[in-house]
């Protein structure tokens, strides 16, 4: 259960890229099928998709070499084909077979991108013992029902089905659903189209169970089909639907042998046909003028084109990462530009001064126009991280037997592809913990006067430079008592009585805490909101939260819309040089000294009637100064609706950077977001505006 060979780097994006599409598309289905299931039905076709899902994936992997997932794909294609043929029942145990398959694609998937997929031979063959149990054998029992031999279907019918369209059809006679044989004709020029929409119609109003070809004597401009159909719905029902879309109707059902056939109405305006009727059919005539042969639309003389129908290209964010930090550089060296024509002006080259001044400004023009459009292409709209969390939440409501309405909004809502994957994790933890500590069960919801049903609403909207991600539920709210209680016993805290509601709810992101009474596959082990907090302010973000007790909690995801090129306040402090994010800036205002006033030991200042506290960055970042300017400025700013005031030195304007990440070493330095380098080649720290605030709170502010 190896790779037979070591595939290029190329294939193996190319492998992931095409895989990773079918398996989400696959456990969407999956979530859908144990929907069904619950409910005591399920539709074949959507079965029937999750098994070509399976095949599909199987080829990919073969194709590309990657036999042990090519193993895991077959062996539930297996399960799923015994599903399809009624061998094997949708039982729950079933049901979780298929999730545990599903899961285990996923993670080899992510092994196959590690290089690490020998760590999992022991899943691998645990995943396989555990189908081979399943497909055992059927044993034979219960007694025999209706055939469909003794319903009086044509045996020219009954021999051209497949097994899987028998076994369709026995489960139909066994549900007592009517069946009826459709027999329709169509254009030789047209008929494609207007099977797949007679196909459409019949799938609303019961299960197609086959479709098989048919002879007419007007073979030369029409060809026939017979579409068999089962259905509780009433045959009155099934002409309206087709009233002159076919040549006539047969009817199976009741006491064996029993057959109705009956001619849909409006057919005096269908095509003259004379066909072979089956066995047991009764075909009535049917008189129309006969078809123009200049009605035949002539097939082409050419093959099949081999042009693509789309015109999508898949793109490595790898690609459009390295074709941003390129724009990047022409933004710095355009800044170089005009900074040069700036000097030349003041040193007296007027002309020379003008003439450059005016090119730097048509390459300014070009270079939006150019990071506009790469960054267009990053942009992807929330909805298809909804769609991963619509998942979620049925998987960990079918976990938790709990009932759970997802209620999505602004899934048209577009943000930096990058920032989507950064959020994924932290925006699934606050979910699962919404699921987990904050939705009653259904009974205790009964109790309370609530709908039985929880809702976690999930919205998304763009304000300004940001987009901000909602995550609502109505459950029982976070008990604030609980988490000063479980602070004091961790040693977090000393005394909880001065601690005020607002400082209690930062406690639930401080690294191992957790309420959870007990440990579960999804709380209790002192992870997960540090690392929500930490990885949200790695993409420069914020989140807060919001509690009201017996009635819910909001979690806030405030995020920048890129991080790629953007505009950033240039400050100086202590003499040294600092960016700030312009998203992050709500305005700068000169520091009147007389104006700060102390509260509790922190300096703040009124600002139109709201106190306003300070921080001194050249504190902050503990940089030694030797002596204060006599004038300081205030940079306010703010996440999510939060504000502070950052006393700086000086303001040296806006400009264009290029976001670098400074390295692992430098991860959990709080209040920078990276490195940055300025036209005339200096390279100085980018700081994050909400990683400053959360320190700040953090330390007692």
């Amino acid at each position: 259960m190896t790779v037979t060979h070591s595939p290029s780097p190329d294939a193996v994006r190319d492998f992931l890229a095409e895989a990773e599409e079918i398996l989400e598309e696959l456990a969407a289905q999956l979530a859908d099928l144990a929907d069904m299931a619950e409910g005591g039905s399920w539709d074949p076709d959507l079965l029937n998709a999750i098994f070509r899902g399976a095949h599909s994936l199987k080829g990919v992997a073969g194709m590309f070499g990657f036999s042990t997932v090519a193993e895991v794909a077959h062996n539930t294609e297996n399960l799923l084909d015994w599903l399809r043929m009624g061998k094997v029942s949708l039982t729950s145990q079933v049901m979780e077979l298929l999730f545990r398959s599903s899961r285990l694609l996923t993670t080899l998937l992510r092994a196959t991108a590690d290089a690490t997929l020998d760590q999992h031979r022991d899943e691998i063959a645990a995943h396989a013992d555990a189908i081979a149990t399943c497909l055992a054998p059927p044993t034979s029992g219960g007694a025999p029902g209706v055939t469909p031999g003794q319903l009086g279907l044509p045996e020219s019918i009954l021999g051209a089905l497949t097994e899987y369209e028998e076994h369709r059809l026995r489960e139909n006679i066994g549900q007592g659903r009517q069946l009826c044989l459709i027999h329709t004709s169509f254009d030789l020029g047209t008929f494609d189209q207007e099977l797949g929409g007679l196909t459409e119609q019949l799938k609303g109003y019961g299960e197609l169970i086959s479709t098989l070809p048919s002879m007419g004597e007007n073979s030369q401009t029409n060809i026939d089909f017979e579409l068999l159909l089962g259905s509780l719905r009433p045959l009155a029902e099934l002409q309206e639907l087709l009233a002159g879309k076919v040549v006539a109707i047969t009817c199976y059902g009741g006491s064996a042998g029993d057959a109705t056939s009956v001619v849909a109405p409006a057919l005096q305006h269908a095509p003259e046909l004379s066909p072979t009727p089956a066995a047991g059919v009764t075909s009535p005539a049917v008189s129309s003028q006969e078809t123009p042969p200049s009605a035949v639309v002539p097939l082409p003389d050419e093959g099949p084109s081999a042009k693509s129908m789309t015109s999508t290209v898949r793109v490595d964010i790898g690609k459009l990462d390295e074709l941003m930090n390129i724009v990047g550089e022409l933004v710095l060296a355009h800044s170089a530009i005009a900074a040069i024509a700036n000097r030349m002006r003041a040193e007296g080259f007027s002309r020379m001064a003008i003439d450059l001044g005016k090119a730097a400004k048509g390459l300014e023009r070009r270079l939006a126009d150019l990071q506009n459009g790469v960054m267009a292409i990053r942009m992807i709209p929330l909805g298809q991280l909804y769609e991963k969390m619509s998942r979620i939440v049925r998987t960990i409501a079918r976990e938790q037997g709990k009932k759970i309405e997802l209620k999505l909004f602004g899934a048209e809502t577009e943000l930096d592809k990058l920032i989507v994957e950064h959020i994924a994790d932290p925006l699934m933890h606050i979910i699962r913990n919404a699921i987990d500590h904050g939705i009653e069960p259904a009974e205790r919801r009964q109790a309370l006067g609530k709908d039985e049903r929880g809702t976690v609403r999930l919205s998304s909207y763009q304000r300004g430079n940001h987009v901000v991600i909602e995550v609502e539920d109505d459950g029982s709210g976070i008990d604030l008592a609980k988490v000063k209680q479980k602070a004091l016993s961790k040693g977090l805290l000393h005394d909880a009585s001065p601690v005020s509601d607002r400082d209690a709810l930062e406690l639930i992101f401080l690294p191992g805490f957790s309420t959870a009474d007990r440990i579960t596959d999804l709380s209790g082990r002192g992870v997960g909101m540090d690392v929500v907090r930490t990885n949200i302010a790695a993409v420069s973000g914020m989140v807060d939260v919001e509690t009201w007790p017996g009635l819910g909690s909001r979690f806030t995801i405030v995020l920048p819309i890129t991080l790629a090129i953007i505009k950033a306040l240039i400050i100086s402090c202590a003499g040294r040089t600092y960016a700030l994010p312009i998203t992050s800036v709500v305005e700068s205002l000169l520091l009147a000294p007389a104006d700060i006033r102390t509260i509790e030991n922190r300096e703040v200042i009124n600002l139109r009637e709201a106190t306003l506290p300070l921080l001194r960055l050249d504190r902050f970042l503990a940089v030694e100064r030797i002596d204060a300017p006599l004038e300081q400025y205030v940079v306010v700013v703010g996440a999510a609706e939060k504000r502070l005031g950052l006393v700086v030195d000086d303001l040296q304007g806006q400009q264009d950077i290029v976001i670098k990440p400074l390295g692992d070493i430098f991860r959990s330095i709080r209040g920078i977001s990276g490195a940055a380098d300025l036209g005339d080649q200096r390279t100085i720290l980018v700081l994050d505006a909400g990683g400053i605030i959360t320190e700040m709170m953090r330390a007692g502010g």
